[in-house]
């Protein structure tokens, strides 16, 4: 790896009282400098706008963090809305996870080649041809990513939540479109989550696009631009320029027209160390987050697409029906996940939670369009419109309620991966509207979109799919075939589950 000599520390700017989102968070605010106003973002055509939209109106910054950040239709939209801003005089930082930058080299060096704009990768590959001789090489520090996701603008808004960048995030495409969940947050959480930034920005892990991918070449900007151009005006583009059109989010919200819910807010998040190694259990998200939200008293719905609670995490969620606590858990099902090696990781800990008494529900891989879809104008649904042409759906959100009083959304999958590898972010937020939205959403629509597992007096599983026929009831995973059924069987007999 290069060095980190002279590479220039900055932080978030914070005179940015005067700009347009700086007195609107002041005009909002209630009188109570502890609140932070909330608006979730659930429609996915809304979640891409509002990304969009808050970047336009940024005047004075730009700090945009993610996971993943691909080079698609969304993809080349957002960076040239990072271009714009840059040229109208804002300070852009770009802090971009290297685990999923294949292909972008020449763009993210013509985008670090603008006066306003840096680019930095974090925890990147040395070889940027051969990533795979990497993990080979270099296992134990590549294996840990940054996972968090974040959009500030002016440090006075800005957007967390499970979305990365993606026609797959935003309900474009046709192949698998993500269910997911994230919110708009203006106030002293929109700070906290600049400053978390700035502990990424400037930690031993990110490092500046140019040490790694090189200098912009002679012809890149003029590249970049003609990319920009063909985006714009392809097909696939028209369905986000349209939600840009028809979206009113941020003028609503400096208009005080958002109707945003102004609620006790805390950033919890992991420290950038995590990728480095060890760091004691109080530092990390999830003790953090457990901190926050206290003990549950009367039910937890926890939302989860990586579900895997490993020996440790079953017996523990296994401990709240014993005690009086409806706990139930909706994750995807075989058909619908991306990712086989995690349902491997989940399925053979389902028998021991349910017999304990936790409710699990598994979402189909149908397209959501009854049940769980939502008009743009959502609040609080998990997913919401699935939009596009997308020939199946799969549950991304990572959302938890708690006694319908307290909710968290962020990037944290309930998984040992967010325990222990990847570092994460999210929001707790003491909002009874909030977290009720999420529990009657579940409430609703459990029964259409979803299977939900049983055990069968004689032993083994049942999945039981309810329509407007009549309950149909599965003794295999619903809508698989023997391969996949098998190699997940096999997956999960292997040692891997602290990878997952």
């Amino acid at each position: 790896m290069p060095t980190l000599d002279g590479r220039t520390a900055s932080t978030a700017l914070t005179d940015t009282a005067d700009t347009q989102l700086g007195r609107y968070a002041v005009k909002a605010n209630p009188g109570d400098a502890t609140k932070s106003g909330i608006y979730p973002l659930a429609s996915p055509e809304e979640a891409f706008a509002a990304r969009a939209l808050l970047a336009r109106s940024a005047e004075r910054s730009l700090d945009v963090q993610y996971y993943i950040w691909h080079g698609d239709t969304s993809g080349y939209l957002l960076f040239e809305e990072c271009w714009n801003a840059a040229e109208r005089g804002v300070r852009v930082r770009l802090l971009l996870d290297d685990n999923n930058t294949s292909g972008l080299d020449e763009a993210l060096a013509a985008l670090d080649s603008h006066a306003n704009i840096e680019v930095r990768l974090f925890n990147p590959f040395a070889n940027r041809s051969m990533r795979m001789l990497g993990y080979l090489t270099d296992f134990g520090r590549l294996n840990r990513r940054m996972h968090n996701k974040s959009l500030t603008a002016d440090t006075q808004a800005t957007i967390v939540g499970g979305r990365n960048v993606g026609d797959e995030y935003f309900a474009l495409g046709e192949g698998m479109v993500f269910a997911d969940l994230d919110v708009i947050a203006v106030g002293h959480v929109a700070r906290d989550v600049a400053d978390a930034f700035d502990l990424y920005w400037n930690s031993d892990s990110a490092y500046p696009a140019g040490s790694i991918v090189g200098q912009a070449s002679a012809g890149a900007i003029a590249d970049l631009k003609a990319k920009f151009a063909a985006t714009r005006s392809s097909p696939e583009a028209a369905h986000y320029l349209d939600a840009l059109k028809r979206t009113r989010l941020i003028e609503a919200l400096v208009a005080d027209e958002l109707g945003l819910e102004w609620a006790a807010t805390h950033l919890v998040y992991d420290e950038p160390a995590k990728v480095l190694g060890d760091i004691p259990a109080s530092d990390l998200l999830f003790t953090r987050m457990q901190q926050v939200l206290g003990d549950a008293q009367r039910e937890i719905d926890l939302i989860s697409p990586y579900f895997v609670p490993g020996e440790e995490g079953t017996k523990a969620l296994s401990a709240y029906p014993g005690r009086g606590i409806k706990l139930r858990v909706l994750t995807n099902s075989l058909a619908a996940t991306d990712v086989g090696a995690v349902h491997a990781g989940y399925a053979k800990r389902r028998e021991e939670l349910l017999r304990n008494g936790v409710h699990i529900y598994e979402l189909k891989p149908d397209p959501l369009q009854d049940a769980t879809q939502e008009k743009s104008d959502s609040k609080g649904s998990v997913g919401g419109s699935t939009g596009g042409a997308s020939s199946g759906a799969s549950l991304h959100a990572k959302t938890f309620s708690i006694d319908r009083s307290r909710a968290f959304v962020g990037s944290f999958n309930f998984d040992p991966r967010s325990y222990n590898l990847n570092t994460e972010l999210g929001v707790v937020i003491d909002s009874p509207k909030l977290a009720d939205s999420i529990s009657a959403t579940l409430d609703r629509d459990l029964a259409q979109s979803t299977y939900e597992v049983l055990l069968k007096d004689g032993g083994g599983l049942e999945w039981v799919e309810r329509t407007d026929q009549g309950e149909v009831r599965y003794d295999k995973e619903p809508k698989t075939g023997f391969c996949k059924r098998f190699g997940v069987s096999f997956m999960s007999i292997l040692p891997i589950e602290w990878l997952l």
